[in-house]
């Protein structure tokens, strides 16, 4: 599964119509969902992890392609 998430990542960096202020928005999205999950003592759903993951990945990428 590490694997697929390693390739999304890659694509997703290498795609030139997702612009960097698009990474950073998705980003602060998902932190606020997790804010207002954990604040209401709510069960993380495995996805929204895994979205966090994909993003901060790609966006490390973005700007160290050999990472």
């Amino acid at each position: 599964m590490n694997n697929d998430l390693d390739k999304l990542s890659k694509r997703l960096a290498a795609n030139v119509t997702i612009s960097d202020y698009d990474f950073w928005r998705v980003s602060k999205t998902i932190e606020q969902a997790l804010y207002m999950i954990e604040r209401y003592d709510m069960p993380i759903p495995i996805e929204v992890l895994r979205a966090r993951n994909v993003i901060k990945k790609a966006r490390i990428k973005r700007k160290h392609p050999y990472y």
